[in-house]
């Protein structure tokens, strides 16, 4: 049985939806309370957190950027599939895909990072390479890989995630001389300046994230094959990376990129995200799969409720410009110096409920565009 190509999948677009939400709580942690930590990276100074509330506030944001990846590349798939059915060449597929991840990087380096200038804790990087930018060149990057067939897919899916591990510095080397190639590409870090100043500073080199984005490109074509079935399977494939989480947070080994640096359930669950580390890919992408699976479970009887979520599921490039802006304003007006993540809590929510409008107004505009426009790209 094949998906119906006319229709979203709901429990794709709640589900991004619900991780856009929940990224804008991170940068709300950033840019109005200033507690963002220090990130989770390979080497150098690693985050410690003295209560939960604070990590929990920093866990409950991982699945964000592994979710955006991964759902990109099921997205592709169903994309490429749609528009061939609809007797486009793959040329006429992978030159959109192309031409759409080239407007996300430049919509990244000349917009995006004017938001980020505009922190109220301040700002002394030069050239920031964000999620945006490894989203947009893995979308180049996927529109040749998504002709590959499900099982080259699935092999090049392994031999990524257990491949890029291995090429992770050593935590000494951090602070060594980087090169500008292979921050882009492979390692994040800075690139200083004579005086000491950031010139780049790059948290999402494209490679260690391909992986996420051809494991969604085998799920998108499970999703054509039988959506139903693929969807049911979401779950328990979830249950079956958080398991394989614990074994490898156990070993505390091979793919945890640096040991645990405590004991406590706060050390076990702290894991390097900055390159994604097989420990936090794996709890990650289990808690994606899970969600996915919860909302296919209510996608007939309770879709209302979960309503806003799809809004903001079907905009993503917008809120994602939007909420950095607002944020920094947000924290400019009401919270210059920083404030309590208690009181952050109430200003996250009011971003969300100011982005909402803005959001379901452009998705419906959106809809209303030829599927070769330029805002459909968007």
């Amino acid at each position: 049985m094949s998906t119906p190509k006319k229709h979203r999948l709901f429990a794709l677009d709640a589900l991004r939806g619900l991780l856009m939400v929940l990224m804008a709580l991170d940068h709300a942690n950033a840019l109005v309370a200033q507690k963002h930590s220090v990130g989770e990276m390979w080497g150098g100074r690693f985050p410690v957190y003295h209560d939960a509330l604070s990590f929990l506030t920093r866990l409950v944001t991982h699945p964000c950027a592994p979710g955006f990846f991964f759902l990109m590349g099921a997205s592709m798939v169903l994309l490429a599939h749609t528009r061939r059915e609809q007797g486009a060449t793959r040329w006429a597929v992978s030159r959109h895909l192309l031409v759409r991840g080239a407007l996300i990087i430049a919509l990244k380096l000349v917009v995006v990072n004017r938001a980020w200038e505009l922190s109220p804790g301040g700002w002394g990087i030069t050239l920031y390479i964000g999620v945006l930018f490894a989203l947009g060149a893995n979308l180049m990057l996927g529109s040749a890989l998504v002709w590959l067939k499900p099982r080259h897919l699935a092999v090049l899916t392994v031999a990524l995630t257990l491949g890029m591990e291995w090429l992770v510095p050593a935590a000494s080397e951090w602070g060594s001389e980087n090169s500008v190639v292979r921050l882009l590409l492979l390692v994040p870090g800075g690139l200083y300046g004579p005086e000491g100043a950031t010139l780049i500073w790059s948290n999402y080199p494209v490679l260690p994230w391909l992986k996420l984005v051809t494991f969604g490109m085998l799920f998108g074509h499970w999703l054509v094959q039988d959506a139903g079935k693929a969807l049911d399977r979401a779950w328990k494939l979830g249950l079956v990376l958080l398991a394989l989480f614990v074994l490898v947070r156990t070993l505390n080994g091979y793919g945890n990129i640096r040991p645990r640096t405590g004991s406590d359930w706060i050390a076990y669950l702290n894991v390097v995200k900055y390159p994604p580390s097989l420990a936090y890919t794996l709890l990650t992408m289990g808690i994606c799969l899970l969600l996915l699976g919860l909302f296919n479970q209510v996608a007939t009887h309770r879709q209302q409720l979960f309503r806003p979520l799809v809004v903001f599921g079907q905009a993503p490039l917008l809120f994602y410009m939007l909420h950095l802006f607002l944020y920094a304003c947000l924290g400019h007006l009401l919270a210059p110096h920083g404030t309590s993540l208690v009181r952050m809590y109430p200003l996250w929510l009011l971003g969300v409920a100011i982005l909402y409008p803005l959001c379901l107004w452009y998705g419906r505009l959106k809809q209303r565009q030829s599927p070769n426009s330029l805002l459909r790209m968007l």
